[in-house]
């Protein structure tokens, strides 16, 4: 996946990367911790500016929650945890996964927001229960672009410190994401069968 998204990014440069991150933040398994270092160390080889790179990967990111903000708020806790209980399966959610995620922003609000956007795999989910919260749309946005800057500027920044050796560890940093990514799906086949043996 390292590869594409090098040779995509390569092509479309900094409009590449908004493009590529607002599909990470729809579609999660597109990762931005390959998405915005590559993007940095294409800014150290002199492919576009760093300024460009972020505000670009930060767009991209910020309409991917707003998304699922406005999702969580047009759909509803109950429809959607409905849809879950029937069709959930596939994806490993139970109902109370949901309630799980639904009671930590209840307790912990707009600070959730802000420190979820910086921790992957949570970085989408949050935005959900934000919307079901109805939390003020203002006040959302500024929590949102503050923790997705912060996520996008030290992800590019850590490729554009790398530079030249960013390249020579493109081999093993291929490894470790393909091992997430099996990692991720042995999980989720553990989950699936799981919730098959409860059903």
């Amino acid at each position: 996946m390292d590869e594409w998204i090098k040779n995509f990014l390569e092509q479309f440069g900094a409009a590449g990367v908004g493009a590529l991150m607002l599909v990470e933040n729809v579609f999660p398994p597109i990762p931005s911790e390959i998405v915005m270092p590559w993007a940095g160390y294409s800014v150290s080889q002199g492919g576009t500016s760093f300024l460009a790179v972020v505000a670009s990967g930060s767009a991209g990111s910020f309409a991917g929650a707003m998304f699922w903000y406005y999702v969580g708020r047009w759909i509803g806790k109950e429809k959607l945890s409905g849809w879950i209980e029937k069709h959930g399966g596939w994806l490993t959610i139970a109902p109370r996964d949901l309630d799980r995620v639904d009671d930590w922003f209840n307790k912990w609000g707009a600070v959730t927001v802000l420190v979820c956007r910086m921790i992957p795999g949570l970085r989408t989910l949050i935005s959900v229960p934000a919307g079901f919260a109805e939390m003020q749309l203002g006040r959302f946005s500024f929590f949102t672009a503050i923790g997705t800057v912060l996520w996008t500027t030290l992800l590019a920044g850590i490729g554009y410190w790398l530079g030249d050796n960013y390249a020579q560890l493109s081999g093993p940093l291929s490894w470790v994401s393909t091992a997430v990514i099996l990692g991720m799906f042995t999980w989720w086949l553990w989950r699936l069968q799981k919730q098959w043996r409860h059903a």
